[in-house]
């Protein structure tokens, strides 16, 4: 319990209450570049293209531009909970992957496809470049969409649980190389969302991702698996703090979260037995 402990500080150490404001304009990112939907079997031939699919939404930017944070779906009633995945990899960190290091989790993937749970998963670029056909394969599944867990997965802000950091003036050019990578990966289901390494933001970070035109997405639910150990304890606090709305933070990265994969089989069919629907944060967004 001391690792989850652990990970709670540093997970919502720099975690802010989201910006509530109206639906923004088009953001100026990758929307998801998901195919066009074709018609059903019964529909009428005709000469007309078949219907784009919804934008996923996004919000306004706060005052003076600062981009906006959205931490879970607010006064609902509905039992919907999203699981969201960050699958870490820094820029450095090659050298330990060419050593045999595993910073994936397909067995994690392969779960929530088994169990039919739709998730969003926060990925960096640099993650996306090392296991480009996981990318793809992830981004191509209409129960997955990407998000942007920056390229580096440097930090935005300073200090930073010891992450060394992104300047002021090439953050948005390091998130706009993470949605780069994620093209070059072949991934169609991108979202204009942006996680913060570590959850570490201020108002200049938020002022300088303006360019860039993603949400912030953060959490209320601290999963706590990162280098835990024990499955269970990671199930019962996800369980403990779900409620209506909420938004779970977990990780997809096999060396740092070796349990993840457990804790999920244990998660999913409770909270479905409370009457929960798993929901991206797309769908979560738009309620």
């Amino acid at each position: 319990m001391a690792a989850l402990g652990l990970l709670g500080a540093v997970l919502v150490g720099c975690g802010r209450d989201a910006v509530e404001s109206s639906p923004a304009k088009e953001p100026t990112v990758p929307r998801s570049t998901a195919p066009r939907a074709s018609a059903s079997p019964g529909a009428a031939a005709g000469p007309g293209p078949a219907a784009e699919p919804a934008a996923p939404p996004t919000m306004a930017p706060g005052p003076g531009g600062l981009t906006p944070v959205y931490t879970r779906r607010a006064r609902t009633a509905e039992k919907v909970v999203a699981l969201t995945f960050d699958a870490d990899m820094t820029a450095d960190q090659g050298p330990r992957a060419a050593r045999g290091e595993r910073f994936d989790n397909p067995e994690l993937v392969t779960t929530l496809r088994r169990l039919k749970v739709d998730a969003t998963v926060f990925m960096t670029g640099r993650w996306a470049e090392e296991y480009p056909d996981q990318a793809k394969s992830i981004g191509g599944d209409p129960r997955f969409e990407i998000a942007n867990h920056s390229y580096s997965h440097y930090a935005f802000a300073s200090p930073c649980y010891g992450l060394p950091t992104v300047a002021g003036p090439d953050m948005a050019a390091d998130v706009q190389r993470a949605f780069d990578a994620f093209r070059d990966a072949g991934a169609v289901n991108v979202v204009p969302y942006f996680r913060f390494p570590g959850g570490c933001y201020d108002d200049a970070a938020l002022r300088a991702l303006g360019p860039a035109g993603v949400t912030a997405v953060q959490w209320d639910v601290v999963s706590g698996d990162a280098f835990a150990k024990d499955a269970d304890a990671v199930a019962e606090q996800v369980l403990d703090g779900v409620r209506p709305g909420s938004l779970v933070v977990m990780h997809c990265t096999r060396s740092a979260a070796p349990v993840t994969e457990r804790a999920i089989r244990r998660i999913v069919p409770e909270l479905r037995a409370r009457g929960y629907r798993f929901v991206k944060v797309s769908e979560l967004m738009r309620g």
